[in-house]
């Protein structure tokens, strides 16, 4: 079994070395309870939401900043561990909103978010390559960020390149909802968990930041659709122990395939 933790957080926009702390704490605290995969937030270095570019790019770092190597050796000390973190990325004279996948012997895969959501697009440039899926000791993890989950089209392409699990760091605004009900992200994390037959850890973030209230959303659930973990107010660290090679076998029944029933001779107009 893999044992995974989606950590919340709540990062402060513009302070760098203070968000890298917490995370570093967060890391240790996960390593020590036994974590093999962990999840942190997104834009968990720099915070969300910003007053312009160049604020946004005075707390970028590069993929080959110091600070993964550090995180790297904290991962080394527990063989086979892996981090998965979201970062602003300075690159190409420009700034990504991207995640990064970390273990023992530094970072194994960049994927930057292709699908920006609302004023993001002020900011960073979309990414134009398809999420990373990682060989790791534990199975393959797939990265996206927060709005990528909600397209099916996108999902669908990381559980068809063998991802067992989907990392997703995320930052959800607070939205309305009835009483009693899920946020409505983490609803879409569980429907697209059980039409992939894919394992999806998603850590939200915490708190508020210039006016805009977080859903405190995070949680892990099952490759079988079922959620089984959530932090709920504050921060804090939900657990799962999940066989993620597992998410690997798409059938239902004897006569029930959930890739092999597709019928992609049919699905042209999802190409235009």
């Amino acid at each position: 079994m893999t044992r995974i933790a989606a950590v919340q957080l709540g990062p402060v926009v513009g302070e760098l070395d203070r968000n890298t702390a917490e995370i570093t704490a967060a890391l240790r605290d996960a390593l020590a309870g036994g974590a093999d995969v962990v999840v942190v937030p997104e834009l968990a270095t720099s915070g969300y939401v910003f007053d312009s570019v160049d604020e946004a790019r005075s707390v970028a770092i590069r993929a080959d900043d110091p600070r993964f190597a550090a995180w790297a050796r904290l991962l080394a000390a527990r063989r086979g561990s892996v981090l998965v973190v979201g970062f602003a990325e300075a690159a190409d004279d420009a700034l990504y909103n991207s995640a990064a996948v970390v273990t023992g012997d530094g970072v194994q895969a960049v994927y930057r978010k292709v699908h920006l959501w609302d004023r993001e697009k002020q900011v960073f440039r979309p990414g134009d390559a398809r999420p990373p899926v990682v060989e790791t000791a534990h199975g393959r993890v797939g990265v996206l960020i927060c709005f990528d989950l909600e397209f099916p089209e996108w999902t669908r392409i990381v559980a068809l390149a063998g991802a067992d699990l989907l990392a997703a760091p995320t930052n959800w605004p607070l939205g309305p909802r009835p009483n009693d009900e899920r946020v409505a992200e983490v609803q879409i994390a569980i429907a697209t968990a059980r039409m992939n037959h894919m394992a999806i850890a998603f850590a939200d973030r915490s708190g508020t930041e210039r006016g805009v209230d977080w859903s405190e959303g995070t949680g892990i659930v099952g490759a079988d659709g079922w959620l089984r973990d959530t932090v709920g107010p504050g921060t804090g660290v939900a657990w799962a122990d999940l066989d993620l090679p597992a998410s690997r076998d798409k059938g239902q029944s004897e006569l029930v395939d959930l890739f092999g029933d597709r019928r992609p001779d049919l699905y042209g107009p999802l190409l235009g």
